[in-house]
C-alpha cells in the first residue's frame, strides 16, 4: 500500500500546555518517534492552556508519564480541588457542590439518588451533598488524598495550577525525554494532492515536514484549518461567547472548592489568584464585564472571544487537531484541558502508520466527537435546568436541547434514571449532583426504591451523614496539607 510503514516523525504545533503535554506523551509512550514541537506564541484565546482549574484527569495523565505528585503538583505550586460550588444558579435554592466522588451508595436495588428523591418528598432528606464525603471535606476547606478502606476512600481530585510553573515543568520533562523544540510561527501550510499536509513554512523561512502533524495552536487551528473549517455550532445551548480573565492578589492560596456564581448574563469564578467572568456579549458589554471583574484590585485582561462548538473531524489526513483547535467551550466545569488530554491518550492508543487509513481516523473522530458532545450536554444542562429570571437565562432554557441531552433530561425528569453514553466525562453521581442541586427533581419516585422500607433507608442515610461528620476532624486543612508536603520535600 502506498505510504504504508510506521511513522517516524511527528510535528506538534503550539505554545501552551496542550502542545507540551502532547509532545511529552508521544515521546514518552512511543519513544521510537522523533517528536518536534514548534513553539508558537501562546494563543490568548486557547482556554485549555489558560484556565487554572483542572479536572482529575490531569493527575492521571501525568502519572501515566511517570510524573508523580511531588513533581506534578507540589513542586509546581498547584492546589488540590475536590469540586465546584454553584451559587445562584437556581433562585430560592441553596448552593450545591459537584464533587469528584460518590454521593452515598446504593441501598438495595436502587441507586442512592433515587432514595434521596423519595426522602425529599417525605421531607426527611438533608441536602444531597451532605452524603458526599468529598463535598463535605471541600465545604470545610480540608483536603487529603483518597484513603482506601475509609469513608474518605473513593474521591478523586483536580488541581488549580500555577500555569507558568506547570508549563515550565512539563516543558522540561518533554525536553528531558527527547522532544526537540524549535521556535517560530506558522506562515503557510502546503497540502499534497490527497489533501494531506506536505510541509509547513515558518515565519523565519524554514520548511518543516513530518509524517504526522498535531495542531495544538488554539482556536485558529493554524494547521487543521488549512484542510477545511467544518465545525458544529453550539451557541444555541452554550450562550457565553466571551471570557474575561483576571489576576487578584491572594494570600490564602487556591481554594479546595472553586466557587462558580451565576449572574444576569453568565457566571463568574474565583480560583485563588485567577478569577474569571464568562458572559454573553448580547446581554453584557465588554466594558461592563470588565467593571464587574475589576473590583478588589483585580487586573483584568482583554476579553476573549469564543465560538462554542467542535470539529466533527479533528483528524483529517495526517493532521489531528487537539485542545481548542478541535473544541471550544466556556470553562464551566473545567473541561478544556481535559478534552485535550483525552484526545492525546486516544491518539497514542490509535497511533497510525503512514497509510493514515481513513477507517482509523473515522473511529478516532467518532469517539472524540461523542466525548465532546456529552461534555456539551453536561454544560448545557446547567443552563437548561437553571432557575433565573433574566432574559439570557430564560431564552436558553426555552431552546430545544440537543437530542442526546433531551433524552437524558426526559429520562431523569420522569423517574430519576440516568442513561449513560459512550465516552462520558462525568459520572452518574456528577449528573445527579448537578440536576438535583438545581432543583430538577423527577416527577415520580422510581419503583425500585420501594424494595427497602423508608425507615430503613432513613437510618442508612443518617448513619452515612453522621459518619462523615465524625471523621471530618481527622482531615487537615488544605493549606496544612500542602505545607506538610512541602516540608516533606525539604527534608
Amino acid at each position: 500500500m502506498t505510504g504504508a510503514g510506521p511513522i517516524r516523525n511527528v510535528l506538534v504545533v503550539g505554545g501552551g500546555l496542550t502542545a507540551w503535554c502532547a509532545a511529552a506523551a508521544l515521546k514518552r509512550r512511543a519513544p521510537f518517534l522523533d517528536v518536534t514541537l514548534l513553539a508558537t506564541p501562546l494563543a490568548p484565546d486557547a482556554l485549555a492552556d489558560r484556565i487554572a482549574c483542572t479536572l482529575p484527569s490531569l493527575a492521571g495523565f501525568q502519572a501515566d508519564l511517570g510524573i508523580g505528585v511531588d513533581d506534578g503538583v507540589t513542586r509546581t505550586g498547584a492546589g488540590y480541588r475536590l469540586g465546584t460550588r454553584f451559587i445562584g444558579w437556581a433562585e430560592g435554592l441553596p448552593d450545591y457542590v459537584h464533587a469528584y466522588g460518590p454521593y452515598g451508595h446504593a441501598i438495595g436495588p436502587a441507586a442512592f439518588h433515587l432514595h434521596w428523591v423519595r426522602a425529599v418528598r417525605d421531607g426527611v432528606a438533608r441536602p444531597f451533598d451532605s452524603y458526599s464525603p468529598a463535598a463535605r471535606i471541600a465545604r470545610e476547606g480540608r483536603f487529603a488524598p483518597p484513603a482506601p478502606g475509609s469513608i474518605f476512600g473513593a474521591h478523586d481530585f483536580g488541581l488549580t495550577l500555577d500555569l507558568d510553573r506547570h508549563m515550565a515543568m512539563i516543558r522540561a520533562f518533554a525536553r528531558h525525554v527527547g522532544v526537540r523544540e524549535v521556535t517560530g510561527t506558522v506562515a503557510g501550510v502546503r497540502l499534497d494532492e490527497r489533501g494531506h499536509i506536505d510541509a509547513i513554512a515558518t515565519g523565519d523561512g524554514r520548511t518543516l515536514t513530518a509524517d504526522l502533524f498535531l495542531d495544538a495552536s488554539g482556536p485558529a487551528a493554524a494547521l487543521r484549518s488549512a484542510i477545511d473549517d467544518d465545525r458544529q455550532d453550539w451557541s444555541a445551548w452554550l450562550p457565553c461567547d466571551r471570557v474575561l480573565l483576571g489576576t487578584r492578589a491572594s494570600g490564602e492560596g487556591a481554594p479546595v472548592l472553586t466557587d462558580v456564581t451565576a449572574h444576569a448574563a453568565g457566571w463568574c469564578w474565583s480560583s485563588g489568584e485567577q478569577v474569571g467572568l464568562s458572559y454573553a456579549s448580547a446581554h453584557l458589554s465588554d466594558a461592563d464585564a470588565a467593571a464587574m471583574l475589576s473590583r478588589d484590585g483585580t487586573v483584568v485582561e482583554a476579553p476573549i472571544v469564543i465560538r462554542p462548538g467542535t470539529r466533527p473531524q479533528p483528524w483529517r489526513g495526517n493532521c489531528i487537531a487537539i485542545g481548542d483547535a478541535a473544541t471550544q467551550v466556556e470553562p464551566l466545569e473545567w473541561c478544556n484541558l481535559h478534552l485535550a488530554l483525552s484526545a492525546i491518550d486516544r491518539l497514542i492508543a490509535m497511533l497510525p502508520d503512514r497509510a493514515m487509513a481513513p477507517v482509523e481516523a473515522a473511529d478516532f473522530n467518532r469517539q472524540t466527537l461523542a466525548e465532546a458532545e456529552r461534555v456539551r450536554d453536561f454544560l448545557a444542562a446547567h443552563y437548561r435546568t437553571a432557575h433565573r429570571p433574566e432574559p439570557m437565562w430564560q431564552a436558553i432554557a426555552r431552546a430545544e436541547p440537543p437530542a442526546s441531552l433531551a433524552h437524558t433530561l426526559s429520562q431523569f425528569a420522569e423517574r430519576g434514571r440516568l442513561p449513560f453514553y459512550e465516552e462520558e466525562t462525568f459520572a452518574r453521581d456528577g449528573w445527579a449532583a448537578m440536576l438535583l442541586g438545581q432543583g430538577f427533581l423527577p416527577r415520580r419516585v422510581d419503583p425500585l426504591v420501594h424494595g427497602v422500607p423508608p425507615h430503613e433507608v432513613q437510618a442508612v442515610m443518617t448513619r452515612l451523614s453522621d459518619a462523615i461528620a465524625a471523621a471530618l476532624p481527622q482531615i487537615p486543612a488544605h493549606a496544612e496539607w500542602r505545607a506538610g508536603q512541602m516540608r516533606r520535600l525539604a527534608r
